[in-house]
């Protein structure tokens, strides 16, 4: 499979892109209507690359009928996934969450559950760290764990890592830099890292959202999934909301990005804020 790679030729063809466009979205649930498929292409050309596989038919050719293609899904999902995620991203959830969501569940609970559904490069569940222990610094002590989950295995890798740079938190306050970062010992490097009290909080573990069982054995009582249903379609958004439904607690908040509803959805939730839903 050593060919000579001609960027020219490595244009994807209308059987290719539908054929791939296809499979993903019924593997991982991503929509990739034509309009999306110069990106379908631009993505998977590293892929061909690193191959050495010329064109768009080989490559489908390998990957759906050789034993070696199992292993390439993995790596062309990687690929084709959007992870995207900064910290205090609509920051408006984590002061819901302290303010209003943990008041409310500390009433009956000694232990809170966390789930970031999507967790990307880890901003997310550190946030929700983060938020945590200035919850608990402000009120009183609570046990709590947080599961992280993606389906891309690079995101997951990066995110165990919890090393930054320092362009990444420009956004978040001093306060929190400094009781939650760690700065490189060389005074050249831009890296920070998650500091490992804050680390040790957070359980990562990959998870296909479009797959029937999660693999998960909890309920839990505060769920981030934001900014995710945006790539699905109306039934793969019910399905996935169902699925995380069942891993919830009564009671529970769900938070979605603020460009996602549940508008014609009929699920056991009930509004309570921006994007925030609570189960029944």
């Amino acid at each position: 499979m050593n060919h000579a790679i001609d960027n020219s030729v490595r244009k994807i063809g209308d059987r290719e892109f539908h054929k791939l466009s296809s499979f993903i979205e019924q593997e991982v649930g991503i929509k990739l209507p034509p309009v999306k498929r110069t990106l379908l292409e631009s993505r998977l050309q590293k892929r061909l690359k690193s191959l050495s596989i010329p064109d768009f038919g080989e490559y489908c050719d390998f990957v759906f009928n050789t034993d070696e293609g199992a292993l390439e899904v993995i790596e062309m999902i990687d690929a084709v996934t959007t992870n995207k995620t900064d910290f205090m991203r609509e920051s408006a959830h984590f002061e819901f969450m302290v303010h209003t969501a943990l008041p409310e569940l500390m009433k009956n609970k000694s232990e809170i559950k966390l789930w970031s559904a999507a967790c990307s490069s880890g901003q997310e569940p550190y946030n929700m760290a983060m938020f945590m222990e200035e919850f608990i610094e402000r009120t009183h002590r609570v046990d709590y764990s947080i599961t992280a989950t993606d389906i891309s295995k690079s995101s997951l890798v990066k995110a165990r890592r919890a090393v930054y740079q320092m362009r990444d938190i420009e956004i978040v306050s001093e306060q929190f830099k400094k009781k939650y970062f760690l700065r490189s010992r060389n005074p050249e490097s831009s890296e920070i890292r998650i500091k490992p009290d804050i680390r040790n909080k957070v359980f990562f573990q990959p998870i296909n959202l479009m797959k029937e069982d999660y693999g998960l054995n909890v309920k839990f009582d505060i769920v981030f999934c934001r900014n995710v249903l945006i790539y699905f379609n109306k039934e793969n958004q019910s399905e996935v909301i169902r699925r995380i439904l069942n891993h919830m607690n009564s009671g529970a908040y769900l938070f979605l990005g603020h460009s996602e509803s549940l508008a014609g959805m009929r699920q056991n939730l009930r509004s309570v804020g921006a994007s925030v839903y609570r189960k029944e």
